[in-house]
């Protein structure tokens, strides 16, 4: 049965930033009331008073990441250096029994300065590279079936703490940044100590401040 407290909680399920907002007391709880009087009073069908919609609200119990800030803060602290790769182009290949071996290739020849990252997913894979290997890379993979392509792209790579992955809401921190600048990422590749995201160029320096922020 939907309870007053249980539709406040859907709603700050779904909307994440005003969620931690409220965990951060800097929102108005009578404000925030009387903005979620209607949507709760549509969900129970019947009409609810502002007071009751407060009181769920200062109840409300905020999830583990939210608690945990403290030592999140103390995590995001301990970022490694960060990394700034501009002129790469981002290929997506329909997967295919040839695809593996176009893609030794590529490792055979590959100049070691070069920057280079390979994921694969179930029906597809990416390849991100340096632009100056444009040629190589499509004389490599000419036998297969190219999706999609984007050039004019820069990778911000982060060294991460030793055991981050045991700690919670680390990665929703750093993609938050992301969303409360209006950053879109194109790309995002991660190893077990470390963290990249490809964003177009023209949005590179504000994602790099972004990021520099997190430990601020």
């Amino acid at each position: 049965m939907k309870t007053i407290a249980s539709c406040v909680e859907d709603i700050l399920i779904k909307q994440p930033f005003l969620e931690e907002a409220l965990f951060r007391e800097i929102i108005n709880f009578s404000a925030l009331s009387e903005e979620l009087q209607d949507p709760v009073s549509k969900m129970l069908g019947k009409p609810v008073k502002t007071g009751a919609i407060m009181m769920a609200l200062r109840r409300y119990a905020p999830p583990v990441h939210l608690r945990q800030s403290h030592q999140l803060k103390a995590v995001l602290k301990q970022l490694g250096d960060i990394t700034v790769r501009s002129n790469l182009i981002d290929y997506t290949f329909q997967n295919s029994d040839t695809l593996i071996q176009s893609h030794a290739k590529v490792i055979e020849a590959l100049d070691p300065k070069s920057f280079y990252g390979f994921s694969k997913g179930i029906y597809e894979s990416n390849i991100v590279i340096s632009s100056s290997e444009k040629r190589f890379v499509l004389e490599c993979f000419k036998n297969e079936k190219m999706i999609d392509s984007q050039d004019e792209l820069s990778a911000i790579s982060i060294r991460l703490p030793k055991n981050n992955q045991r700690i919670s809401g680390l990665y929703y921190q750093i993609f938050k940044r992301f969303a409360w600048e209006g950053i879109s990422l194109h790309e995002v590749i991660s190893t077990t100590n470390e963290f990249t995201v490809l964003v177009e160029s023209h949005l590179v320096d504000q994602a790099f401040s972004a990021i520099k922020n997190l430990n601020a």
